[in-house]
């Protein structure tokens, strides 16, 4: 990975290791498994929640026409038989954007970097130095493509979720697009999908015992009765355990669609406090939601990264385990 990892900003002139003036060498065909692991993720995480936004709520809609703000319920229409929000609309669009993206800047790969490739190169190996300090390098390079593109997802989501015209554009009274996150049935199924991979990921790395063990009966020890109370506390611990990591998915669904949702209030708020000021006024709350969208991004792949860590890594059984060379 030394490689991948080793660039430390665009356009690294790294010396080709060909004399056919074809890019090959181990850094391209790690940047192009990784770019191939973005694309399959873009793809996973645009399904993922499909299902979940039929279930968005009551219709959604404001009654009569009359505008009152982002509804908390996304509006649906029918597509044959799959139903639609117009937040899933945005979604696709967003990983649709990530995947041409990819497949335009490694079009043609090139020893020394240029244009898309460059910023593609850039962007990849800064996400690859982030996440790996985070989960180790041998949890880094097996999940990478997970949290690479959870960040790119959120973020350039958050950010399309801000071009003039999303959530203001109406249709029959309803907005024909809204911010993919400020609708909580997105947010909730990208944590839902995070739960699942964490706990794939940590019964592989610790085996089902160890796993079980780490909950319940880590530090534990003594003997005779105070190593039955022991035992009972621990096991008290371990159900406590339990109970946060069945409400991890909770707290970061609602932490990035509250977060979106509040955002994209206060914006359209402040363009009807003063109807001809409309234009200025909002232009501080805008630059302002564009860090929002950054660090709502970052603190969602912190976070769980983080989580994965302190499982995975827990007894330094990551480089043992069965998924080592995949």
């Amino acid at each position: 990975m030394a490689g991948l990892a080793g660039g430390h900003g665009m356009g690294c002139r790294c010396k080709p290791r060909v004399h056919t003036g074809k890019p090959s060498g181990a850094r391209f065909k790690i940047f192009m498994r990784w770019v191939r692991h973005i694309l399959a993720g873009a793809a996973v995480l645009a399904l993922s929640f499909s299902g979940l936004a039929a279930d968005s709520g009551h219709g959604g809609g404001h009654g009569g026409g009359e505008h009152h703000g982002l509804s908390a319920a996304a509006s649906q229409f029918h597509l044959g038989p799959l139903l639609v929000t117009n937040s899933m609309i945005v979604t696709v669009i967003v990983a649709l954007g990530i995947i041409v993206f990819a497949q335009l800047a490694t079009r043609k790969l090139a020893p020394v970097p240029s244009g898309l490739q460059n910023v593609a190169e850039w962007l990849v190996e800064s996400l690859y130095g982030f996440i790996g300090s985070l989960l180790g390098p041998e949890l880094g390079k097996r999940a990478f493509w997970f949290f690479g593109t959870l960040f790119l997802f959120i973020l350039f989501t958050n950010w399309f979720g801000l071009i003039p015209g999303v959530g203001t554009v109406t249709y029959g009274g309803e907005p024909i697009l809204r911010g993919g996150n400020a609708d909580l049935n997105t947010t909730s199924a990208l944590a839902m999908l995070f739960s699942v991979l964490w706990l794939y990921w940590s019964v592989r790395s610790l085996g089902v015992g160890g796993f079980l063990k780490h909950i319940f009966a880590a530090g534990g020890g003594g003997k005779g009765i105070m190593g039955i109370f022991m035992v009972l506390v621990f096991f008290m611990v371990g159900l406590i355990e339990v109970a946060s990591i069945l409400s991890r998915p909770v707290s970061l669904s609602f932490r990035l669609y509250g977060n979106v949702f509040a955002g994209e209030n206060i914006l359209e708020s402040m363009m009807t406090v003063v109807p001809w000021l409309g234009w200025i006024i909002p232009l501080p709350f805008y630059f302002l939601e564009l860090l929002v969208g950054i660090v709502q991004a970052l603190v969602f792949t912190l976070l769980t990264a983080v989580f994965t860590s302190l499982m995975c890594n827990a007894h330094g059984h990551d480089e043992h385990g069965p998924g080592e060379h995949h």
